[in-house]
């Protein structure tokens, strides 16, 4: 299934019914007063939120959503169909956006939750409603109320408790799978992972929490480079950040060059991220000379804790699941914020 977090999409409810104008015609009783029907209310526009949806897939060649109408007045009293509401099923964090004006709708976020896009218009009233003392036989209804309608914009940012991030080839990928049953592609060059991935992680104790790596973060990711200007935004839903360097990649002479390149990213998408808490781990210290790397990286990042990993192996994997169990289900749980390291 193609990944999707953006569409824009059409939604119209339905129309209410128009009234009935009738008289009440009996045998032995010529002159019946009014009998006119109201008009049936036009259905809703429901957006469900729903984890049964992962992305936007669903509005990739429907983009056009309308509600039926409501059923017209009839003689005898009876009054229009009430038409039935049109639900709309939508992925957790997804942002409904009003696409003529920019103001934000509705940020969907928890499972199960139905919300009233567009309503529905009321039905016309009757002839029947018209009627009195002083105008026995009204020979007018009224017309049913148009329902609302909206040029929309869908905005899908991932919700997960952990995000990810890092430089192509620090082994995001690598780590979901060894964490979670995630399976995403996994190979030796960069840009391989293209799409979010998810996976949720069963610690010892404590609830189950979801991870999502960020793919295609690149110097100058935030203006467009790579593929980070498209999958930055997701990780303004995460509640904290596990920031994933590639040891054998260090250089000795500045060894804290890719993680500030990181940093400088987020900073420059959205100032919030850099204040997210933040986990580092360096990764690939299964490769040779890595152990000189991760001290030079270690004295020049302070005080700050850093995990000694390797995703392919598992070593130092369960210590820093364990870390981030402590942070998700302990919220007074160690970490930094990583506004604290100078960019110099």
């Amino acid at each position: 299934m193609k990944f999707i977090d953006e569409v824009s999409i059409f939604v119209k409810a339905g129309d209410g019914g128009r009234g009935c104008v009738s008289f009440r015609r009996e045998k032995f009783i010529p002159k019946g007063g009014p009998d006119g029907g109201d008009g049936g209310k036009g259905g809703d526009i429901i957006v469900l939120t729903t984890s049964r949806r992962r992305t936007l897939y669903q509005f990739r060649y429907k983009k056009i959503f309308t509600a039926k109408n409501g059923g017209y007045g009839q003689g005898s009293n009876r009054a229009g169909k009430k038409s039935d509401d049109l639900i709309i099923e939508i992925p957790p964090g997804t942002v409904i956006i009003n696409a003529d004006t920019g103001e934000t709708i509705k940020d969907c976020v928890t499972d199960g939750e139905r919300f009233i896009l567009a309503k529905g218009g009321i039905g016309g009233q009757g002839n029947k409603r018209f009627a009195s003392s002083t105008h026995r036989a009204p020979r007018f209804a009224q017309p049913g109320m148009p329902g609302e309608s909206f040029n929309l914009n869908l905005d899908l940012k991932l919700l997960a408790d952990v995000g990810i991030i890092g430089f192509p080839n620090a082994g995001k990928s690598t780590l979901i799978s060894r964490i979670s049953s995630a399976r995403p592609k996994v190979a030796d060059y960069p840009f391989t992972t293209l799409t979010p991935n998810l996976g949720v992680v069963s610690p010892e104790w404590g609830e189950p929490f979801v991870v999502a790596d960020t793919p295609g973060l690149i110097e100058g990711a935030h203006e467009g480079s790579g593929l980070g200007i498209r999958f930055l935004r997701h990780i303004e839903r995460n509640r904290i950040l596990l920031h994933l360097v590639d040891c054998s990649a260090i250089d000795p002479d500045d060894p804290l060059k890719a993680y500030r390149t990181i940093n400088q990213e987020l900073s420059g998408f959205s100032p919030q991220l850099i204040e997210k808490q933040q986990i580092v781990a360096l990764n690939k210290m299964d490769m040779p000379d890595t152990e000189e790397r991760a001290a030079a990286f270690t004295a020049a990042l302070g005080q700050k804790p850093v995990y000694l990993i390797s995703a392919a192996t598992g070593r130092g994997v369960d210590a820093l699941v364990n870390e981030l169990n402590k942070i998700i289900n302990n919220p007074s749980g160690n970490s930094f914020n990583n506004s604290d390291v100078d960019d110099d």
